[in-house]
Formats: C-alpha cells, structure tokens, sequence
C-alpha cells in the first residue's frame, strides 16, 4: 500500500507537521510493507532544514523526518515554494529531495491513501 502525506504548514508554531509525521512513523511501523512518501509544500518546506535545535523534551522535526527516510520513506519538497521563500541554495536534510507539481500528481495518482495536514 502507497500512502501520501502532504503537509503545508510550518514545523513549529501548529503542530500539524508534527501530526503528519507521528501517522506516517506509525503506518511505517504497523505496516512494515507499505511506502509512505511525504510532500512538503508552502510552510511546511522549513521542516527539511537541517541543524533544528529544539528544547530537550520538544519534538524535533527534522529528526521525524529522519526517522522516516530511514525507513525507506521518501521526502519530496516543493522546488516553486523553496524558491518563493528564498531558500533556493539551502542545503536539505539528507533524505530529502526538490521536486515539482508534476511529481506530486504522479505520487497522488499512484497512491492508495493521501492524507494532508
């Protein structure tokens, strides 16, 4: 089973990203055989910045994402709204990789679930 999650919102302020994140590290665990891809739109590509630095006993998105990645997940982010934002040069977490609206339209036409947040 293909499962898309699509995030827009920031990585701290909602705890949106944080939602997406704990439901797609818990499908990866409950259905070891499925793929969880993750698109990060608008706000939400500041979640792939690396070196996050949160309080001790706060989540940690970037480490999340990690998280993920290491279970075979893939993060895609938006390149238009990387660059509306100027983060064009920025280096993302490892894992994590630019990609576009025709990608995400191949990812949800392929999908068996999609869920945004």
């Amino acid at each position: 089973m293909k499962t898309l999650i699509i995030i827009n919102d920031a990585p701290y302020g909602t705890e949106k990203a944080f939602n997406a994140l704990r439901l797609a590290m818990q499908i990866q665990k409950d259905y070891e055989n499925s793929q969880v891809n993750i698109f990060l739109m608008a706000d939400a590509v500041f979640c792939a910045i690396p070196n996050q630095n949160t309080p001790n006993g706060y989540y940690n998105i970037e480490r999340m994402l990690k998280s993920v990645v290491l279970k075979n997940g893939q993060i895609k982010i938006c390149t238009s709204c990387v660059e509306a934002r100027g983060l064009k040069d920025l280096k993302f977490i490892e894992g994590a990789c630019l990609s576009s609206m025709k990608e995400l339209t191949t990812l949800l036409m392929e999908s068996d679930k999609v869920v945004t947040f």
